[in-house]
């Protein structure tokens, strides 16, 4: 009777597993990782069958849904802001003209009349974000994936709290899953005080009660419709470098003025819609600096795009590289098309330089990154290790290109996670951006051909074993 029950649930536990490899078939975004879970899900359902339950989909649906339910609305604030950016539009030619298909993807112009600034460092972007908000007349938009009840955390709530004290609109979005230990105490506290506080729901729906997959890991933050904030610092002590784990945290963010704040704050509606179905008043009429030179796109990404935006942008800026690719990431785990666009940017003889952190915060990630090294040597490619603490920043600069994005380089940031990137092209921009990537370097061990045959066998293969799994990540 036992044997009978025992095989009667290694049966139903093979046809569950074949049931989710036809859904991954069906609902798969890419080969590699659709091959990979329906053959876990076939041959050892025991173990895939609970991971693919929590982590297998792809495609945000529930998100979608919002935002063709609220696209008149959406899209009557997106038409006013594309009627409201025609006069600041940047004709697509010489530098701005390969980025054309970008401007495309983002459904967005390149506009002029942007100045932005590198925020290095966690204290230069905290000090920038907070005396904004002091300056504050209308209201505050605020987005951030990990909020932290520290003194950083708890000073962002005194100042919001103060704003809101003075008439302006407080509108504060987090993340359910990235903040899942923030308190409650901390959203009772700006709600008592008339803030308006949500979180972006990624947790599971009712119908799929397993699925934590998806994240909002985009940090923007707009002042009055005239200042934005967006990069890849969160909110929290550790990045000022005061968590004894890593120690110094390295990290770039960036301020912007000009007509590409009313684009990151369309994203931040999109997803203040998804949140509560409702459209705040916003300013939509660009105010432009001086600075004309400065082109300015803004590129949100998710698993609610019909596109595979992130992998595209990235597989297009590579694509589109002459002289330099530098890129700085936490997280290189690349997909095939991006990884290969790289390499042939080295081939073509582009000057391309990869920064990653020697230490990480997950040992998978750290081995999955080494699988890549002797690849990228192969082709010319310089590696070099950040060895002064943990280096968090999300950085491209191509040419006189420079981005900073909230995306990592790994399968998460490209199809799974919500992201949100600024493209400028100015080179003003882009010497201050050399200047900083220079001076990491300067705190980085070169990757060798030598270190690498150096590698110890068990490091070899843990790094190629973990490597199989970036697909499905």
């Amino acid at each position: 009777m036992l044997f009978a029950i025992l095989i009667t649930l290694i049966l139903a536990l093979h046809a569950l597993g074949i049931w989710g490899a036809v859904d991954v078939i069906m609902k798969g975004r890419t080969a590699e990782g659709t091959t990979a879970w329906a053959l876990a899900l076939v041959f050892i359902p025991w173990i895939s069958l609970p991971l693919y339950l929590v982590f297998g989909e792809r495609k945000f649906e529930g998100y979608v849904r919002a935002r063709r339910d609220g696209i008149r609305q959406i899209d009557l604030a997106a038409a006013s802001l594309a009627e409201e950016l025609r006069p600041h539009a940047l004709p697509l030619t010489g530098i701005h003209h390969d980025f054309a298909a970008l401007s495309r993807l983002a459904r967005l112009p390149f506009t002029r009349g942007n100045h932005a600034q590198l925020l290095i460092d966690g204290e230069p972007t905290f000090d920038a974000i907070f005396t904004a908000i002091q300056q504050a007349s209308e209201y505050i938009l605020v987005q951030f994936y990990i909020y932290r009840d520290d003194a950083v955390g708890r000073r962002l709530a005194d100042l919001l709290i103060a704003a809101r004290a003075r008439g302006v609109r407080v509108l504060f979005l987090y993340d359910e899953i990235g903040s899942y230990f923030l308190p409650t105490a901390y959203f009772d506290k700006l709600r008592a005080a008339g803030c308006e506080v949500s979180g972006f729901r990624t947790k599971p729906r009712k119908q799929k009660p397993f699925r934590i997959n998806f994240r909002n890991h985009r940090k923007i933050v707009v002042v009055d419709g005239t200042a934005a904030f967006v990069g890849g610092l969160n909110v929290g002590l550790e990045y000022l470098g005061q968590d004894p784990t890593f120690g110094p945290w390295r990290d770039t963010h960036m301020a912007l003025t000009g007509p590409a704040v009313q684009c990151l704050q369309l994203t931040f509606l999109e997803d203040w819609y998804w949140a509560n179905r409702r459209i705040p008043e916003l300013r939509w009429s660009p105010v432009a600096t001086a600075d004309e030179g400065s082109g300015a796109l803004i590129i949100a990404s998710g698993p609610g795009d019909a596109l595979d935006t992130c992998s595209l942008m990235y597989t297009h800026i590579a694509n589109c590289a002459q002289k330099r690719l530098w890129l700085a990431t936490p997280y290189f785990i690349p997909d095939e098309q991006v990884f290969c666009a790289i390499q042939l940017a080295a081939l073509r003889g582009v000057d391309v330089r990869l920064l990653v952190p020697e230490k990480n915060d997950s040992e998978y990630i750290r081995y999955s990154i080494l699988s890549f090294f002797e690849d990228l040597l192969r082709v010319g490619v310089k590696v070099y290790q950040y060895k002064e603490g943990f280096m968090h920043q999300k950085i491209a600069l191509c040419d006189d290109v420079t981005v900073v994005s909230t995306a990592n380089l790994d399968n998460r940031s490209f199809r799974i996670n919500f992201e949100v990137s600024a493209i400028i092209a100015c080179p003003t921009l882009a010497l201050q951006t050399e200047a900083m990537l220079l001076r990491d370097i300067e705190q980085c061990r070169l990757v060798t051909p030598e270190r690498c045959r150096a590698t110890p066998g068990h490091t070899r293969f843990l790094s190629r074993f973990f490597r199989l799994f970036a697909p499905i990540q």
